[in-house]
């Protein structure tokens, strides 16, 4: 259904059973798949494909041009997978043609209200954005990552998988899997214990974890060194292995 008073470019493609709510625009370029319900007052602008399932609250804006000053109106895009929930005022950017010219949202997320996803993002799946959480340019977030509410990351940041910020964090280096921190600057305060717990882990892989988070924040060692470690110790405790991988893929450096 849409309502009469929505505004939808003919170059846009909906499926049949988008919902779009009153005073929407859905601008040219925009793609649609099905089941997707877009809020009133929205503002949806292309390239952007935006998959299966999603449920777009009012007053959100998604696709607008990129916050930098290098963008000089290249035909850039955003995508959005399936089963997304994204509140009121989120804002979400489509990239630059410095990077690779695309942000790319994953599937079955939250996007809390007020929260920000700028140009060239990476977002993975199972990710949550507490309200007015915000990411600054190139910041990639890995499966199942949590921002607290008002976390503020720097560009180019790195998020690993199953990490979890505190209300209010100020992120400028990179958060390894795992791990939970909070402050500004932030800092690690350990792994985030009730997150893996709530997620299945078992209790021999959290200790195995909180074994690795020893090794590279308690043991004195340096990275290369830890990395080491680490290595040998995922040879029978292939757990820590993302976290190994993700050591050796950082580029700003961790939070240690």
């Amino acid at each position: 259904m849409k309502d009469p008073t929505a505004i939808i470019d003919a170059k846009a493609l909906l499926e049949e059973d988008v919902v779009v709510g009153p005073y929407a625009v859905i601008g040219p370029d925009v793609e649609i798949d099905s089941g997707t319900t877009i809020g009133p007052h929205s503002v949806i602008r292309g390239p952007t494909r935006i998959g299966k399932n999603n449920k777009i609250f009012q007053f959100s804006s998604i696709g607008e041009v990129p916050q930098d000053k290098k963008y000089a109106g290249e035909v850039t895009r955003l995508e959005i997978g399936d089963r997304n929930v994204i509140r009121e005022y989120c804002t979400m950017h489509r990239g630059t043609v410095q990077d690779h010219s695309v942000t790319r949202v994953g599937s079955d997320s939250l996007f809390m209200a007020y929260t920000h996803v700028a140009h060239d993002c990476v977002i993975g799946n199972h990710v949550i954005m507490a309200n007015g959480a915000s990411l600054a340019g190139h910041v990639h977030m890995e499966d199942h990552a949590i921002l607290g509410g008002f976390t503020l990351v720097h560009q180019f940041t790195k998020i690993g998988t199953y990490s979890f910020s505190a209300m209010g964090s100020v992120i400028s280096r990179d958060v390894p899997p795992y791990v939970m921190v909070g402050g500004r600057p932030s800092k690690a305060y350990g792994i985030n214990n009730v997150g893996l717990e709530r997620s299945g882990f078992s209790a021999e892989s959290i200790r195995d974890i909180r074994m690795a988070y020893k090794t590279l924040y308690k043991s004195g060692l340096k990275m290369d060194e830890a990395i080491q470690t680490l290595k040998e110790m995922a040879q029978d405790k292939s757990i820590i292995c993302p976290l190994i991988d993700f050591l050796e893929r950082s580029e700003r450096g961790i939070l240690r």
